[in-house]
């Protein structure tokens, strides 16, 4: 079956369309999703209000909202798996637990991020 692949600027809103259901699915469906999308709100304003330099406001948005992405990710892997079937097979549990680590990991770097940049000011003023 040959699909007609679209070109061009009817290409790029197609794919916009696509993108924007699956943020629409994902904010639907995942309550984790949702709370890392307020998370990371919350922190992109606290990083734009912050008295830092312009690149380490970039660090400390760029790790919540890398955070979104991961989820975004790991809920695509869940979805694959589920539509495969509900049942117990050992590789489904494996890919869903490394998509889990994978938010996990991230939830870390943007504390270690956090961290590192605002523990030593806080500790200057103090």
């Amino acid at each position: 079956m040959n699909k007609v692949q679209e070109k061009g600027f009817v290409r790029i809103v197609k794919a916009a369309g696509y993108s924007r259901a699956g943020l629409v699915a994902a904010w639907k469906n995942e309550a984790a999703f949702r709370q890392e999308c307020l998370l990371s709100i919350v922190g992109c304003a606290v990083a734009l209000w912050l008295n830092v330099p312009a690149v380490e406001k970039i660090l400390l948005m760029g790790s919540v909202i890398l955070v979104v992405i991961v989820e975004l990710l790991n809920s695509a892997i869940e979805a694959v798996v589920d539509r495969i079937g509900y049942e117990h097979h050992e590789l489904s549990g494996r890919a869903k637990d490394i998509g889990s680590a994978a938010v996990l990991v991230s939830l870390i770097l943007a504390a270690i991020v956090w961290g590192g940049l605002l523990l030593p000011k806080l500790g200057a003023s103090l």
